[in-house]
């Protein structure tokens, strides 16, 4: 989910539509501790923003990357990708590490108990963004990332971009068509088997999980890669709007089949991400930036996406943490301070950008090569 530096037309839509996606991502996670399970989340299918980063990602390596490798090496994609990932992850979990001690609450009882040494080498592993195994489960959730638990997806994206350098860049459209659609398969069964009907999961480590995590990064990101191959953008009006207002629907629409039916959200969830997601990707990659206003805010979007994603939830733990010492919380009561961090986590993702993130990724570029 990120911007990539390239001579090539660029696709300001797609950034301002990664920025949207990132913002409900954060407003997912602030109604998440208010409700009671998978049936009663405000923004019941936020977690859906993960799987179109996955897509939009695969779409945009494809775009910079695929007509580059006669010069290039899997060495030197891999380098790349570090260079332009890496940072903002450091930042992450170094903010969880920060915030660690100061979110003891009822929720996580156990964390006043935990050695310094043990939360540093956690925090050290994830500067890496490979799995902590459930041994050094410092926090009580299960996490891959016990100090940031985004980093799940972070770790994912690394594995999709893998294959894609040794392997799946030369395939053919025939063979990379073969292969999103087992993926795709492979989704929808997974997402209506699921015993709560969604494709919810993939950031801890154990086989269960992984598999989901896998499943969930699979078909996005190759459908992503597939549809940077064989679309022909045209020139659509307005739609970095209409796609902004798809997202939203999407990601806002209530539980779909209730406790008794959960199958009709696997449903609904495999149709968003089979073929609603690449949809809104192929309409953004036609849009026409009308203004130079919409011009900017789709690029101050793009630019605060993976800040925001990175640092949002350091944040939230400490609001979850709150909202778990001050049990019966409401929505009502809730949002004053939700919205707080909210702010408070778009002005940390700005912030970060332009004091942390380019200038540490300028100074690796000179001294990567």
């Amino acid at each position: 989910m990120e911007i990539i530096a390239t001579t090539k037309p660029h696709y300001p839509i797609l950034d301002g539509l990664r920025g949207v996606a990132a913002i409900i991502v954060v407003t997912f996670h602030l109604t998440e501790p208010l409700g009671t399970g998978h049936l009663d989340i405000l923004v019941n299918h936020g977690y859906l923003a993960v799987d179109f980063f996955f897509l939009l990602s695969g779409f945009v390596i494809g775009y910079a990357y695929d007509d580059r490798w006669h010069k290039m090496t899997a060495g030197t994609f891999l380098k790349r990708r570090i260079e332009r990932l890496q940072p903002m992850v450091i930042l992450g979990m170094t903010l969880g590490a920060i915030g660690f001690y100061f979110t003891d609450s009822t929720i996580w009882p156990l964390i006043h108990t935990i050695p310094l040494w043990k939360m540093l080498l956690v925090m050290l592993i994830g500067y890496t963004i490979l799995p902590v195994p459930l041994s050094l489960d410092i926090r009580g959730w299960e996490e891959m990332h016990p100090l940031n638990s985004v980093g799940w997806s972070l770790f994912f994206e690394y594995v999709a971009n893998i294959l894609y350098a040794i392997g799946v860049r030369k395939f053919s459209k025939k063979a990379l068509g073969i292969l999103v659609l087992v993926a795709a398969i492979a989704l929808a069964h997974m997402a209506i088997t699921s015993p709560n009907g969604d494709v919810s999961g993939g950031w801890t480590l154990n086989m269960e999980q992984v598999r989901i995590g896998i499943t969930r990064t699979m078909y996005p990101f190759f459908a992503g890669l597939l549809l940077s191959r064989i679309a022909k953008p045209t020139r659509i009006r307005h739609a970095f709007f209409w796609c902004s207002i798809l997202i939203a629907v999407v990601l806002y629409m209530p539980r779909i089949g209730g406790a008794e039916h959960v199958w009709m959200n696997g449903i609904y969830e495999s149709v968003c991400i089979i073929i609603v997601f690449p949809l809104i990707v192929y309409l953004g990659a036609s849009g026409v930036v009308h203004s130079q206003t919409e011009y900017k805010v789709c690029k101050f979007l793009g630019d605060i996406s993976y800040p925001l994603y990175l640092v949002h939830y350091p944040l939230v733990y400490f609001y979850v943490a709150w909202i778990s010492n001050h049990k019966g919380m409401t929505i009502v009561q809730a949002w004053p301070y939700a919205l707080l961090i909210l702010a408070g986590s778009i002005i940390l993702a700005y912030v970060s950008l332009k004091w942390y993130d380019e200038p540490v990724r300028k100074w690796m570029r000179k001294k990567l090569g």
